[in-house]
């Protein structure tokens, strides 16, 4: 029945799930959350896709009248069960494999249904040690962790999808930190030349496969990365060419 569905891919870079699954850090993660809870209750077609983020976000404390933030790490293996499937994405010139968990998210009993959610995890022991910290801390690091985190969720949760076998027809992105697995279509798209007619029918082909929204409509709630730093950790992801295309002059955001 996993596989045998059409689904809506719904990524995002944080699910309230439940208490001992501390990845999300407020109201876009208890959002998703809900579209999971609702998606199963309703039997709605819908696969979540979202970091491990082991680490979690952080546990707040008040010690006098200071905030202290303690970590609050969690076990995958007590919360969801491991997937045979891995994935490799080249990031910053090097290989960075990927593997899944898959957490079901279960519906009203009346109705038995249940909503797959599938977390990405980038702790096995064939990746460089800074690579597997990745799937860590949920939103933590500077912008280049950040960078590659997106880069595994987006990029990477499209080839984990592929790997699983699931058929796709509609991507659903909640805000924008998924945005890179456009790319990924794209090249799926045959998008990979750097001009032409090829390339606009293959992004009016992936704009049509999307859905995007927008939670925090300000400059400030959005991530931004200098053409650079992007083209860095991404050459080995789309062509330059491309990405300058589609940058245009102000960068990645």
């Amino acid at each position: 029945m996993f596989l045998s569905r059409a689904r809506i891919a719904y990524f995002s870079m944080e699910f309230a799930l439940e208490d001992g699954i501390p990845t999300y850090s407020g109201g876009l993660g208890v959002l998703a959350g809900d579209m999971m809870r609702s998606a199963a209750d309703l039997g709605v077609p819908l696969v979540g896709v979202t970091l491990a983020s082991r680490a979690g976000y952080f546990r707040q404390e008040i010690a006098g009248d200071v905030q202290v933030e303690r970590p609050e790490p969690w076990d995958p293996s007590a919360h969801a069960r491991r997937l045979a499937c891995k994935v490799m994405v080249p990031i910053g010139g090097r290989d960075v494999w990927i593997g899944a968990w898959r957490h079901d998210v279960e519906g009203h009993p009346r109705r038995g249904g249940a909503a797959p959610v599938i977390l990405l995890d980038t702790d096995l022991p064939e990746n460089h040690p800074d690579d597997r910290t990745l799937t860590h801390w949920l939103y933590g690091g500077d912008a280049t962790y950040r960078l590659r985190q997106e880069i595994v969720l987006g990029v990477g949760g499209v080839r984990m999808l592929r790997a699983l076998g699931l058929r796709v027809h509609r991507y659903h992105l909640n805000e924008g930190h998924s945005a890179l697995l456009t790319l990924e279509l794209l090249r799926e798209e045959g998008g990979a030349a750097p001009g032409g007619e090829l390339l606009q029918k293959a992004i009016d082909a992936v704009r049509a496969s999307c859905v995007f929204t927008t939670h925090t409509p300000v400059e400030a709630g959005h991530d931004q990365y200098p053409a650079a730093v992007a083209l860095q950790w991404l050459a080995g992801v789309v062509d330059p060419q491309v990405l300058q295309a589609l940058e245009g002059t102000e960068g990645l955001n």
